[in-house]
């Protein structure tokens, strides 16, 4: 996983937000850290396709909001957020199932089991990530499903 270059280091919140391996799951939060491995392009496109709510999570955060320069939550970079950016609620939810892509390069990435799987192109199992594109291609954008890298629907 490729993190963006930022002003400070970010800790985690807690080892709840992490899975048994030390893998950071995937809160809307860590769309603030991540960047797209080959080209560094950021912010990354999420596409979400399952949510969920942590109802007991909470973080005492210094500052809000909690993100230095996108909100994924709301969807917006920090400076277009305007009043409380909901920072409270957003730690509550993981995304279970889902998609990251790259703008600039157009690679997608899957998130299963709210876990994001940033592997190298060399390093994916092919079968595993047109399975994945299988099951939501009714749910995702054809920029995922059909003109995806590394590989797509449209492709095989």
């Amino acid at each position: 996983m490729w993190l963006k270059p930022s002003r400070e280091r970010h800790k985690p919140y807690s080892r709840r937000g992490r899975s048994a391996a030390g893998v950071e799951r995937m809160k809307y939060r860590l769309m603030d850290l991540l960047a797209c491995p080959y080209d560094k392009a950021f912010p990354l496109e999420l596409h979400v396709l399952e949510v969920r709510k942590y109802p007991e999570r909470t973080v005492t955060y210094k500052r809000k909001p909690a993100c230095e320069l996108y909100c994924a939550f709301r969807g917006k970079r920090v400076e277009e957020l305007q009043g409380d950016p909901g920072c409270d609620e957003c730690i509550k939810y993981e995304v279970a199932e889902g998609v990251l892509r790259c703008p600039q390069c157009g690679r997608w990435y899957p998130i299963m089991d709210e876990i994001p799987i940033m592997l190298p192109d060399e390093m994916r199992k092919k079968e595993e990530d047109l399975n994945f594109l299988t099951r939501y291609k009714d749910k995702l954008p054809k920029e995922v499903v059909e003109e995806g890298k590394p590989w797509n629907l449209k492709e095989g």
